[in-house]
C-alpha cells in the first residue's frame, strides 16, 4: 500500500466536491480497507455553557458539573487514545459496489444530539428525532471558509405522552420518540460539511460530512474502521473529524487485498471555542432561584 500524507484544514477538504455520477457495477474482485484513528494527544478542554441561560435547566443539567454548567466535548476519545466520530471517505470512485444509503436518524436524547458525527447525502434526508420530555428545534446548515447557509429549521416536538409533571425533572429519565422531522440536505455546489443545532439548548450539536458514494466509514469507540469492496486502483483517502480537521492519504488497494490504513490525528492549538470551559467559573449555580441543578445522570468533568 502507498501512502502520502497531506494534512490539509477542515474548509480546504470541503471545496473538494467531486464531479462524477457513481455507478453501481458487480464486485468480484475487491478490496478492503482497515485501520484505527488515534488522537496524538490530550483531548481539548470542552465547550462550557450555563445552563441559566437557556430553557430546562433542570431537566438539561441531569448532564452537568454539578455547578450549574453543561459541557460539550466535541473530542471523544478512548482507551490508548482511540478517536472516536471520526468519517474516513474514498474518494474518487466513480463504479463499484451498491450504495445503499440510508438517511442518517439523528435523536435528541439527554440534551444532546447522537450520533455527534454523522455523513449525508446531497439531495436526501436527515431524519431528526426528540426523545426528550422538553421542546428542542433543529438548525441546519451547510458550511465552508465562505461562511455558513442555512439548511432548514424547524421545532422538533416531543411525544405527548411524557409525564407532563416536570417538578421532578432531574429525577425522569425516561426517553419516548416524538414525532420524526424529516429534512432534504441541498448543499450548495462546493460544500461538503453539514452542522445542526438546537435552538434552544446551544449545548446540543451533531456534524456530518457529504459524501457520493458507499465508500465511508465512520470510527467506533476503539477508533476503527473498515470498508469492504473497494474496486482495485490508487485512491485519496480523507480522514475527517469536524473539529480537529482533515488529513489526506494516498492509498493503493490490490484486487482482494487487505489494506491497512493507521492515522494519527493532531491535536489542534490554541484555543478552539470563545466559550471554552474553565474549571472555575465565575458564576453558575448563584444565579438559579428555586429548583437546584442536580446532575442525576451524568457529572461533568473538565
Amino acid at each position: 500500500m502507498m501512502m502520502r500524507i497531506l494534512v490539509v484544514g477542515l474548509m480546504a477538504v470541503c471545496l473538494s466536491v467531486s464531479a462524477f455520477a457513481y455507478e453501481e457495477v458487480t464486485m468480484t474482485d475487491g478490496g478492503s480497507l482497515s485501520g484505527t484513528v488515534r488522537l496524538a494527544g490530550k483531548a481539548p478542554k470542552p465547550k462550557g455553557y450555563n445552563l441559566v441561560t437557556f430553557p430546562d435547566p433542570v431537566y438539561c443539567g441531569r448532564i452537568s458539573d454539578g455547578r450549574g454548567w453543561r459541557l460539550l466535548q466535541t473530542f471523544h476519545v478512548g482507551t490508548s487514545h482511540a478517536f472516536q466520530d471520526v468519517v474516513v471517505m474514498i474518494e474518487g470512485i466513480e463504479k463499484g459496489k451498491k450504495f445503499e444509503f440510508k438517511a442518517p436518524r439523528i435523536e435528541a436524547i439527554d440534551c444532546m444530539f447522537k450520533p455527534f458525527t454523522t455523513v449525508v447525502w446531497d439531495r436526501h434526508p436527515v431524519e431528526v428525532v426528540n426523545m426528550d420530555p422538553v421542546m428542542h428545534d433543529i438548525q441546519a446548515y451547510e458550511t465552508s471558509n465562505l461562511g455558513p447557509r442555512v439548511l432548514f429549521n424547524v421545532p422538533l416536538p416531543m411525544n405527548p405522552l411524557h409525564p407532563r409533571e416536570m417538578n421532578h425533572a432531574a429525577q425522569y429519565h425516561g426517553h419516548l420518540a416524538g414525532q420524526p422531522m424529516t429534512q432534504t440536505v441541498h448543499m450548495t455546489k462546493g460544500r461538503r460539511v453539514f452542522v445542526m443545532q438546537c435552538g434552544f439548548h446551544a449545548y446540543m450539536e451533531s456534524w456530518g460530512i457529504a459524501v457520493d458514494d458507499p465508500y465511508y466509514a465512520v470510527t467506533d469507540q476503539d477508533g476503527r474502521f473498515e470498508i469492504a469492496d473497494i474496486p482495485p486502483g490508487t485512491y485519496h483517502v480523507t480522514v475527517w473529524h469536524p473539529m480537529a480537521g482533515a488529513k489526506e492519504y494516498d492509498v493503493t488497494v490490490d484486487p482482494k487485498g487487505e489494506n491497512i490504513l493507521n492515522v494519527s490525528m493532531d491535536v489542534p492549538t490554541g484555543r478552539l471555542y470563545a466559550n471554552e470551559a474553565v474549571e472555575n467559573p465565575r458564576f453558575g449555580l448563584g444565579l438559579m432561584k428555586g429548583q437546584p441543578i442536580m446532575p442525576t445522570l451524568e457529572r461533568q468533568t473538565y
